[in-house]
């Protein structure tokens, strides 16, 4: 028996979380401790390595009791930089520049009269954070029914998506949008608010998937853009296992494949992927012995 294993083109961190870490680093360098207001970066391992370098998270700024706070990559509300300012500490603003043009769209489609809607996860903290720049005006659904069911849908909506979505889903619910609520609606703008990388990221992973047995998917079970990609490999028809690392991959996913992809999320380390690479190598030579 013999195994192949092949990367996507697309791994490891992206621009967004590169620029995150680099100015935290810098932050570090100058300030020694500091506190981050939430997960810099949805990665646990990533945030236990930052916490051992001496950037504490934390959740609420209740809770920061040093004198420089992190604002992480996928943004806050405007609001939270008020009580930032408020309790007198030094931010450092990491969000990344894909979220702050999502994070803009908001704003000015709110100050121009329309109601946003995000097409994303409404517990997720970059969403939260877009409907914040929407002054609350708006919601956030991965359904259109709850749009069509809204019992007092605004005449004006804008329609934006979580960065990191599918984009084949984003289109499919703006194409039912028009469908389902353009009769009811006196105008809808649409603004393509989907991450380039991601979008490539999915592409190269769908690529692969389609050419493999199996896919392993490596990055944070709270990602989002993780969790997208293992959808978007299982729909190719591979069998897809989302790991976060190297020691959750087992033996037996693999003795009726004869090819393995490996894909991961925007935050994912090179380190990390060297482990989970090394292990499927280990697996494959034990695999290809019998």
């Amino acid at each position: 028996m013999t195994i192949d294993i092949k990367m996507a083109d697309e791994t490891g961190f992206c621009f967004g979380v590169k620029r995150a870490l680099k100015l935290l680093e810098h932050a570090l360098e100058a300030h020694g401790q500091i506190e981050t207001l939430g997960p810099l970066v949805h990665n646990q391992q990533v945030v236990e390595n930052l916490e051992h370098l001496g950037a504490r998270a934390v959740q609420e700024v209740s809770e920061i009791i040093g004198s420089v706070a992190v604002v992480p990559s996928h943004g806050v509300p405007p609001a939270v930089f008020e009580r930032l300012v408020d309790r007198g500490v030094t931010v450092i603003d990491t969000t990344c520049p894909n979220v702050r043009k999502a994070q803009n769209a908001a704003k000015q489609l709110s100050a121009a009269g329309f109601c946003v809607v995000v097409f994303g996860d409404p517990t997720h903290p970059e969403v939260r954070g877009i409907i914040g720049w929407a002054g609350n005006n708006g919601m956030a659904t991965l359904d259109v029914q709850t749009l069509v069911q809204h019992p007092a849908l605004p005449p004006r909506l804008g329609l934006l998506s979580q960065t990191t979505r599918n984009s084949s889903q984003f289109v499919d619910f703006a194409l039912s949008a028009v469908d389902l609520l353009l009769p009811r609606l006196a105008e809808l703008r649409i603004i393509n608010t989907l991450c380039d990388v991601t979008k490539k990221r999915q592409a190269a992973a769908l690529a692969l998937a389609h050419s493999v047995d199996t896919m392993i998917v490596v990055g944070g079970r709270n990602s989002a853009n993780t969790r997208c990609l293992a959808n978007v490999c299982s729909q190719a028809g591979a069998k897809t296992h989302h790991v976060e690392t190297a020691s959750e991959i087992e033996d037996s996913w693999f003795c009726s494949a004869d090819t393995i992809g490996v894909t991961t999320g925007t935050s994912i380390s090179d380190n990390v992927i060297k482990e989970v690479v090394l292990k499927l190598e280990e697996i494959k030579i034990q695999l290809n012995a019998n």
